[in-house]
């Protein structure tokens, strides 16, 4: 199995209740994924209850059944209509770690 991690900064120029509205939004779309890109096993966004030590805004954590799926869904249709959509429209920063588990 592999972990997909991702943390984002979200673009400095949104307010605080923009900031809100795109985090929901991000979730939303990333977290309708699941039952849609084969191998994805789990996926889960991280919004609420983020420290002010933080110096990211919001985390992508999923769980893919290999790495051939992890670059499967990278590509995956609906995966990418939600990165264009949503995501890097309202992200400044990506930081991303991919690792095996077992």
């Amino acid at each position: 199995m592999v972990k997909h991690i991702i943390l984002w900064k979200l673009r400095s120029e949104l307010s605080a209740a923009e900031k809100r509205e795109k985090s929901i939004a991000i979730k939303a779309g990333l977290e309708g994924l699941k039952g849609q890109v084969p191998g994805l096993l789990d996926i889960h966004v991280q919004i609420d209850g983020v420290l002010e030590t933080s110096n990211a805004d919001l985390m992508l954590d999923s769980t893919l059944d290999s790495f051939e799926s992890l670059k499967g869904y990278a590509v995956h249709p609906a995966h990418v209509a939600v990165a264009n959509g949503v995501v890097r429209p309202n992200t400044e920063i990506r930081t991303c770690l991919d690792f095996q588990i077992d």
